[in-house]
Formats: structure tokens, C-alpha cells, sequence
């Protein structure tokens, strides 16, 4: 790099703790947890999924950005894009006159070699890296190591020759860095899938069931270019944007291995797929939690905080909403009274933001079991101001 790049921290991290702790610290939420994860007041009994909110990865990349804002006080301080999916968190970055070049008006064009940029938890393209590198400006690199995990196993994945093969998100950071990553690699592919059902039509591809055309006409702008699936699914290899659904990958990396057993039998096997586990360990404890939160007592309904543009808070609400009533909200403002709730349905397009209006969300006069969780990039403080409303309304 031509630039100075900061990837360990800035040593600032004492001066900043105190004003992490005013920004995003509950002491609501650590009442809970001393009273072993739950809450009972008047009617009302709250409880708390054990493995909930802020990850190692997200605290850790929040702190470098407070640490860069206080290290370089005069400087102009870039971030790329959100460092994670929370809106409060990124208005709380905003406030601190710290930049984001996906706002309007902002570009990558603007950035100069005495600026500083971030790049955010998510990890960026090479291709945004190496413009970045060419301005010469000052670094903070906040990538979560789970992320540069499945990067180093992509790029493992087609220096031996398979193609990448992403359970993702066609449009999200993560996986369009990850995506960048095959291609760092020369003649090296990648294809993006999404759930159950685009991997069904891979499968069918595979097996001699569906044409070149019908391919590459479903999978139009998640392929790299030049994709020839003829050619590059003969050899695959399996990876996976860290926060999505367990179960939905394991299911997905089932369905393509059986695929390759029908096509290339099972003595060819390793030539033809490989696997490697790459949801982060953040999102799996924070799935099995509200597993375990699930299994463990009936609720009234289940209340997950996050934002909704956040993979692994929207997996969780899949998870909830399978078993009982589940109402995804982003902030503490969407219970507006004890009659009304404004939540993002499960079943919503995830590429919409748009709320739906519920009345008569909490059930009147009577005992009430409420189960809370909240996505990887949910501050304390949020999730401590839900509860807190929750408790007023039920009281009310």
C-alpha cells in the first residue's frame, strides 16, 4: 500500500472507552443478565436470549472508528460504507463529522492522500482497495476476521481450480468483496446464490436438467464475467457470506454435493465439490441462542432488534417467526404505543424497507411472555430502550 494502513487499532483504545460506554452502554441489560437473562414486572415476563446484540467484530470495528475520529482530529475521515447494518450507529459515526462515500454526493473520487478512510466490517471490493491505494490516503481496516476467513478459503477455492460458489447476497458488501476475491486470482469465477430455490436450479444445471440459456439468464449479474457453467460448475467449491442462515447453507451445500454424486459418482467426489464452514461463530451463537430461548418456554410472541438491512437480524427473525408471532423492529420508536407497532415482516422482499402497521400488538389485561433478541450489529443501548417501552406499555 502507498498509504499508511491501520488494521490492529490506533492504541487509542482507552481514550474512546468511556464515550463507547455513554454511547451504546445499558444498565437495563445488565440488570437482566445479573438476574440470569430474564425480567418480570407487574404483568409482564421478559425474556432475554443469552447470546444477543453487539458481536467481538462489530465492537471491535465501532472502536476503531472512534479511535480514528479522535486520532486524526482535523483530518477529513472517510468511511466506505455503513460499518454495519445499524442505523443508529452509523448516524452516531455521521455526528462525529466521519463521511460516507455511498451518501449522496459523496464519491470515492473525492478521497485524497491526506484523508483517512475506513473500511468497514463487511471488508471492500479489491477494486475499491486498489483505487484507494492509488490516492495514497491513511487506512483503518476494521474486516472482521470471520470475513477474511471465507476470503482466504475462496481464494484457496480457485487457485485449485473450482469456481466459488457464494450463498449470499448478490448486492451485499460481504459478498461483493468476496466476490472480488476469486477474481484476484487469474482465471478464477464465482457464482451467487441466494436460498434453497436458486440452488435447486444450480442443482438441475448440474444434473443435465436445465439449458446454458436458462442458466445464465437466471443468474444474469451473480456470475462473474465470461461465466461458462458448461466449463466452471464442473468443479465447485462451496462458501457462504458469514451471517447467513446455518441451516439454510448446510441444506444448501447438501443439495450441491448430492448434485455432483448424480453427475460425477462418488469415487470423483472431491475433484468435483469442497466445503468449507464459514459462518461466523457470532452468527451461529446468536442462532442457537434464540434456538434455545425457543425450545425452552412459550411467548406471546418474540421481539427481534435490528436494522432491516441487517442479514443476520433478519435470520433471526426467520428463525422466530417459524415457531411463534414475531415482530422485526429497527429502533425503540417502532412500538409507538401499547396499541400500535410498526415492524418489517419476515416475508417482505429483503431489498424493501417498508414497515408494516400492526394494531393491538399486546395482549390487554392479562399476563404477558415476551422474548427478546437482537442481530449482531445491535448496540446495548437499543436493546435496553426496547424494554424499556415494552415494560411502560405493559404497564400502562
Amino acid at each position: 500500500m502507498s498509504g499508511h494502513i491501520f488494521r490492529k487499532g490506533l492504541n487509542l483504545k482507552h481514550d474512546v472507552a468511556g464515550q463507547l460506554a455513554r454511547d451504546y452502554h445499558s444498565q437495563v441489560i445488565e440488570k437482566i443478565k445479573r438476574a440470569g437473562y430474564q425480567l418480570k414486572v407487574g404483568r409482564l415476563t421478559l425474556s432475554l436470549a443469552q447470546e444477543f446484540g453487539f458481536c467481538y467484530g462489530v465492537d471491535r470495528a465501532v472502536d476503531y472508528a472512534y479511535q480514528t475520529r479522535k486520532r486524526f482530529p482535523d483530518r477529513t475521515v472517510y468511511l466506505t460504507g455503513e460499518i454495519i447494518h445499524n442505523p443508529h450507529v452509523n448516524q452516531r459515526l455521521r455526528a462525529a463529522d466521519i463521511r460516507f462515500l455511498t451518501d449522496p454526493g459523496e464519491t470515492i473520487d473525492l478521497v485524497r492522500a491526506e484523508d483517512v478512510v475506513i473500511l468497514p466490517a463487511f471488508g471492500v471490493t479489491l477494486c475499491a482497495l486498489e483505487q484507494l491505494d492509488r490516492v495514497g490516503c491513511t487506512l483503518v481496516d476494521t474486516t472482521c476476521g470471520s470475513v477474511l476467513n471465507v476470503w482466504k478459503n475462496v481464494r484457496k477455492y480457485v487457485r485449485e481450480g473450482y469456481t466459488a460458489v457464494i450463498h449470499g447476497k448478490v448486492h451485499h458488501e460481504e459478498t461483493q468483496a468476496t466476490a472480488s476475491q476469486a477474481l484476484s486470482v487469474p482465471d478464477g469465477r464465482y457464482l451467487v446464490i441466494i436460498d434453497r430455490h436458486e440452488a435447486s436450479l444450480l442443482c438441475d444445471y448440474i444434473r443435465g436438467r436445465a439449458t446454458r440459456e436458462s442458466f445464465l439468464a437466471t443468474f444474469a449479474g451473480a456470475v462473474s464475467e465470461g461465466f461458462s457453467p458448461e466449463r466452471d460448475l464442473e468443479r465447485v467449491g462451496l462458501a457462504n457470506q458469514t451471517t447467513m442462515l446455518m441451516s439454510e447453507s448446510l441444506e444448501i451445500g447438501e443439495m450441491i454435493k448430492h448434485a455432483m454424486l448424480d453427475r460425477y459418482g462418488e469415487s470423483t467426489l472431491s475433484e468435483h465439490y469442497r466445503a468449507f464452514e464459514t459462518i461466523c461463530s457470532a452468527t451461529q451463537d446468536r442462532q442457537d441462542a434464540v434456538q434455545t430461548l425457543l425450545e425452552g418456554q412459550a411467548f406471546d410472541f418474540m421481539i427481534v432488534i435490528g436494522g432491516y438491512n441487517s442479514s443476520n437480524t433478519r435470520n433471526l427473525a426467520k428463525i422466530c417467526a417459524d415457531r411463534v408471532s414475531t415482530y422485526h423492529i429497527a429502533n425503540p420508536s417502532c412500538l409507538e404505543s401499547s396499541r400500535t407497532l410498526r415492524h418489517r415482516p419476515t416475508t417482505m422482499d429483503p431489498n424493501l424497507q417498508t414497515e408494516n402497521l400492526v394494531n393491538d400488538w399486546l395482549p390487554a389485561e392479562r399476563s404477558v411472555s415476551v422474548g427478546v433478541t437482537a442481530g449482531a450489529s445491535t448496540p446495548d443501548n437499543i436493546v435496553g430502550e426496547v424494554i424499556e417501552r415494552l415494560v411502560k406499555f405493559a404497564d400502562a
